[in-house]
């Protein structure tokens, strides 16, 4: 059994994470897996799930947050429809 880093919750299906950096961490859900070590948007906080749009210093979620940071030519993938 292990204790989630993030809500100290004792949890028999608890599960370690291990960082790029090296880092261990005990999580009791994805939930709070996200909210300790998703990478947050350098503009709007919001923690990325998924790709972002990154730049050579920083991680967005979106190309709007980075148009709005100051990135120029910053695209979210664009599909055309069918």
């Amino acid at each position: 059994m292990g204790t989630c880093v993030t809500c100290g919750n004792e949890y028999d299906g608890s599960f370690e994470v291990t960082t790029a950096s090296g880092e261990r961490h005990v999580f009791d859900s994805i939930e709070c897996a996200a909210a300790t070590i998703a990478p947050e948007c350098v503009n709007c906080g919001t923690r990325i799930l998924g790709h972002g749009v990154q730049n050579e210093q920083h991680i967005f979620c979106c190309a709007h947050c980075a148009g709005a940071y100051g990135v120029t030519g910053a695209s979210d993938r664009v599909t055309s429809g069918s």
